[in-house]
């Protein structure tokens, strides 16, 4: 029974084509959701500006604007400038697009609510910036941030391409921060590989470090991005964590 079992091919995709289909329609209803509310924070730019000016000055008092001492180390090597780049441009949609794509199609059983999490996170996200606009370091040179993004690639943060797919005023909360906390801890805990669990948990510190050197998130920004992490798991994996506790004191 055993050996006719394993020679049983898996399916591909585990839920067949129409669920897949499905899941994807809902990844393209997010995104569009995102332009949606991209448009409506941009409408006031002032707002934005005076949000920024607000975080830094909150920064400054506490003695903590870190992310200047983060820029000049990311502009004295040419691959940190290189490595960051990529990982900015990359880790919101390319590495968590394929990744929830892996987890479907290897881990199914793991997916529907790593897809719920990362969706609901988002929407609290958006809500985020059309509630509260809030204008990235890069936007303030006098301070001495830098825009090192600027130019990367052939692509710059005004280009049409890069219009498409963000928000000028999206600081607060980080979506990289928030996104990159929930893909590192659900790939860790269902990769089997311990070299593969570390690096997976390292992911979103690297992603933190990331958005704050490239002159795209204030350290605040972070934690609100974890915050509201932290709210979407809870509400999402509620069911499993008391199983498990229950199954503890049992």
């Amino acid at each position: 029974m055993t050996a006719h079992a394993s020679s049983v091919p898996r399916r591909l995709p585990p839920r067949g084509w129409g669920d897949l289909a499905f899941q994807v329609s809902l990844w393209i209803g997010f995104l569009l959701a995102y332009q949606v509310a991209r448009g409506i924070a941009d409408r006031n730019p002032a707002k934005a500006f005076e949000n920024g000016l607000k975080v830094i000055d909150i920064e400054r008092n506490a003695n903590a604007l870190f992310e200047l001492s983060l820029q000049r180390v990311l502009h004295s090597s040419d691959v940190l400038m290189a490595m960051a780049s990529w990982t900015y441009w990359g880790s919101q949609f390319t590495v968590l697009g394929l990744t929830l794509l892996w987890v479907y199609l290897r881990r199914n059983e793991a997916f529907y609510r790593f897809r719920n999490c990362i969706m609901l996170a988002n929407c609290i996200g958006l809500l985020g910036y059309v509630l509260l606009p809030t204008a990235p370091p890069r936007m303030f040179p006098d301070f001495g941030f830098a825009d090192s993004l600027a130019g990367f690639g052939g692509l710059t943060h005004g280009s049409a391409v890069i219009e498409l797919a963000s928000n000028p005023y999206a600081a607060i909360p980080s979506l990289h921060a928030a996104d990159s906390l929930i893909l590192g801890v659900v790939m860790a805990s269902v990769i089997r590989n311990r070299l593969l669990k570390a690096v997976w948990l390292a992911w979103p510190i690297w992603v933190w470090i990331v958005v704050m050197a490239t002159g795209n998130h204030f350290w605040l920004d972070i934690v609100a991005g974890v915050a509201v992490a932290l709210v979407a798991a809870a509400i999402i994996y509620r069911q499993p964590v008391r199983r498990r506790l229950a199954a503890l004191h049992a």
